[in-house]
């Protein structure tokens, strides 16, 4: 068993449309995290991008179990077990088993429009250089550091706070300057 040592992280993951059904219950072991949720592929990424993985179905299950609450019938109480150091994490599992090898690793697609009218894309702004340039409805964008890197209207793509290349416009609406809405294709390119 891994040790789950006092100062380790742990998170309780509940994303779930599919509560209710076949999905597996699983807790996952990666990099020295500890994530507790279901098997619907929340745990893509998770298991991706680490170097360490080890995976478990879960096998305790509450007395009474809601058919939509498995959050806090089911997840909870097995992530506060895991934290106390209480319990087995279950069955295990090979992590290649509880992945979504379709899924694409980034999305070069807005994912996100926020209240300000900024553009979430699913790109990692890491993946892209410095002199990269992002088109979106036949606009070409460089890459900014801060809004103030380009006058008032203008646009630039930034890292966000998730690590995710975003696109602005200084004092102004990028989604609607730029006509930008969900699933808009964002295209990479170069100077």
């Amino acid at each position: 068993m891994l040790s789950r040592a006092r100062l380790a992280m742990f998170f309780l993951c509940v994303v779930d449309p599919e509560v209710g059904t076949s999905r597996r219950p699983l807790v996952v072991y990666a990099d020295g995290r500890w994530f507790v949720g279901p098997d619907n592929g929340l745990f893509e990424l998770v298991r991706r991008r680490s170097r360490d993985v080890h995976a478990w179905t879960i096998e305790w299950v509450p007395t009474n179990l809601s058919a939509t609450f498995h959050g806090r019938d089911l997840f909870a109480p097995v992530a506060a077990k895991l934290a106390r150091g209480e319990a087995s994490p279950g069955i295990p599992l090979a992590p290649d088993s509880i992945g979504r090898p379709g899924w694409p690793d980034e999305l070069a697609q807005i994912v996100y429009v926020d209240s300000y009218g900024n553009a979430m894309t699913g790109l990692r702004a890491k993946t892209l250089g410095r002199t990269t340039i992002l088109s979106v409805q036949g606009r070409a964008i460089r890459r900014g550091r801060t809004f103030s890197d380009v006058p008032p209207g203008g646009c630039l793509w930034y890292a966000n706070g998730n690590g995710l290349a975003e696109i602005a416009v200084n004092q102004g609406r990028a989604a609607e300057v730029l006509g930008l809405r969900l699933g808009s294709e964002v295209e990479v390119g170069g100077d």
